[in-house]
């Protein structure tokens, strides 16, 4: 019998879901950035990037690894390197291991303690907790298990501080908010996959209608709690505008997916929902730089002349 071929660059890199995790690491780098006035420090941010992306990029290996054989029944994941025999359960593991050991010895080295321990933490939460149990033991799995992939901005936030501030859990809770309208969008269109592969997920247990109820309820939700960076001073008028447009955006998409035009509809709305969450953070990143440009500085303060 003839050995597999070795996996290429490619295929390791594909099983990290790159695309999954730029969105995860692109909110790690806006926590880092509204922890301190200015720059945050190069060091603490070019290796806590490192460390937390080299984090996510194992957590998604090891989903992979482990979803296995319900990614074998689905059109969506049915081309991921280890379904496709491209890369074997072993060299997987493997590589998922070096990436966490990696990540935890420039976290733990470079960085700071408390973020390679929240760091394990989101990997272990995500990799196996969700992944593992969650996944298939509850419809509520992608809530329960959403506070691993909303861990992010904290994780940036404290590479930076050293601290876990209520802020960086603000950004926390906004994420995790968005996690369920976001997936369940996506279930929605995909839920004869999750059938085939014995997934109970929302729109499989409890059907679609149900499901776009959950949505329109968790998208109001979402905007309330968006309010919520202004509501604190934590941000000002510009991201409050621009958290208002995108969230009564939002708010249409799942109001109009109750009656949707088509079946793709529910696509729309997770792709929406990604470019919503992005476009959310970098509102939260420019006003955190134009808040202090607002402020009347103190040398032009009126003095009395002496």
């Amino acid at each position: 019998m003839d050995k597999p071929a070795r996996p290429t660059v490619k295929q390791y890199w594909d099983l990290t879901k790159p695309r999954v995790v730029a969105l995860i690491v692109f909110t790690a780098a806006i926590g880092m950035f509204l922890a301190v006035p200015g720059l945050p420090p190069l060091k603490e941010s070019v290796l806590g990037f490192l460390g937390i992306w080299l984090a996510a990029a194992s957590a998604a290996a090891i989903n992979q690894l482990m979803d296995s054989r319900i990614d074998a029944k689905m059109a969506r994941t049915a081309w991921r390197p280890i379904v496709a025999g491209q890369v074997t359960p072993r060299q997987a593991l493997v590589f998922a291991l070096a990436l966490a050991a990696t990540s935890m010895v420039i976290l733990l080295v470079w960085v700071n303690v408390l973020t390679a321990l929240l760091t394990f933490a989101s990997l272990i939460g995500y990799a196996v907790i969700y992944t593992v149990f969650l996944k298939r033991a509850t419809p509520q799995n992608i809530v329960i298990g959403g506070i691993a992939g909303a861990a992010p901005p904290a994780l940036g936030w404290a590479a930076i501080t050293g601290t876990l501030d209520p802020h960086a859990l603000l950004l926390v809770l906004i994420i995790f908010v968005w996690t369920p309208p976001h997936f369940w969008a996506l279930a929605i269109f995909r839920r004869e996959d999750y059938r085939k592969a014995m997934v109970p997920m929302l729109p499989v247990t409890h059907g679609v209608e149900y499901t776009r109820w959950q949505i329109l309820f968790y998208t109001v939700l979402l905007v309330v709690v968006t309010v919520l960076p202004w509501a604190t001073g934590m941000s000002g008028l510009f991201y409050l505008g621009g958290a208002l447009v995108l969230g009564l955006v939002f708010l249409w998409h799942a109001w109009r997916l109750m009656d949707p035009p088509d079946e793709l509809y529910a696509m729309e709305v997770f792709k929406y929902s990604i470019v919503y969450l992005m476009a959310l953070f970098a509102f939260l990143l420019v006003d955190h730089w134009l808040l202090p440009l607002m402020e009347p500085a103190a040398a032009f303060e009126l003095r009395p002349v002496e």
